[in-house]
């Protein structure tokens, strides 16, 4: 294979000066794109941020599930019956002597 020895041309400088504004351009779309998908991915302090308040929920929907059912419990039991029953009779028999009176 012959060397070239002829001197360079004018188009040589052409086509490096389009190679690399060519160059540039392509650099310039990367960084757009990359800045794009940063901005459309959530960040890990995000991510985390979001668990700690789905956990917060769960935990405040068991509490108030467990208040809830001492509650109804507490209606249906033995003893608030037996104290309500109690402060029944008290009312009546004090409405009662107010009405003799």
């Amino acid at each position: 294979m012959k060397a070239r020895n002829g001197k360079r041309t004018k188009d040589e400088a052409l086509l490096t000066s389009v190679a690399e504004s060519i160059g540039s351009a392509l650099g310039t779309i990367a960084a757009k794109a990359g800045a794009a998908q940063k901005a459309f991915t959530r960040s890990s302090v995000v991510r985390g941020a979001e668990r700690e308040a789905k956990k917060l929920a769960r935990k405040g929907k068991r509490s108030a599930r467990k208040t809830s059912r001492a509650a109804a419990n507490l209606k249906r039991s033995k003893v608030a019956k037996a104290a309500r029953r109690g402060v029944r009779r008290v009312t009546s028999s004090v409405k009662r002597a107010a009405r003799r009176r």
